[in-house]
């Protein structure tokens, strides 16, 4: 079901999806959607704590193979990790548009939550000084948006640019 859900929202993402699509894509009724999560809202939080998870597990997995304590070796580790789950493009594309639905009170708390437990994972496993969080983070977020756009596929100046 959860599979079924992120692939049917990844592609018009929270506010183009309704939870018709979802359940037909589910092949369940639109009632039994509704005995597993209240409302839409709640499904699409769901989906992000989901992903969340999905991301600390390859991460955890990461961290074990990682034969330094070198905060630098570790991101760099974790780095290639999240690179392979958001490749997923579904995943990468949740996440993108659990940002843009964050104004929604339940998923804004959903996609803060998610932050937040991916920053303090990362904190405590590499023990990265808070600008190295900060690049790290901010070399992540940029990779979510040239895979979003497709920019990964361009071949331009700008696109060269953002890619690194």
């Amino acid at each position: 079901m959860m599979s079924t859900a992120i692939k049917t929202f990844a592609v018009r993402g929270y506010y183009g999806t309704s939870t018709m699509d979802v359940a037909k894509a589910a092949g369940i009724s639109q009632g039994y959607l509704y005995r597993l999560f209240p409302d839409k809202e709640s499904l699409f939080a769901a989906l992000i704590e989901h992903c969340s998870q999905v991301l600390r597990e390859a991460a955890a997995a990461t961290v074990a193979k990682v034969r330094s304590t070198d905060p630098e070796a570790i991101l760099e580790a974790l780095s290639s990790s999240y690179g392979d789950v958001v490749a997923d493009r579904d995943v990468l594309m949740i996440l993108m548009h659990g940002n843009c639905a964050a104004g929604e009170p339940v998923i804004g708390e959903a996609v803060r939550t998610c932050y937040a437990k991916q920053v303090e994972y990362v904190r405590a496993v590499s023990g990265a000084s808070d600008e190295q969080l900060r690049r790290y983070f901010a070399g992540a977020l940029l990779g979510n948006v040239v895979l979003a756009v497709g920019a990964d596929a361009v071949d331009a100046p700008w696109a060269r640019t953002l890619r690194g």
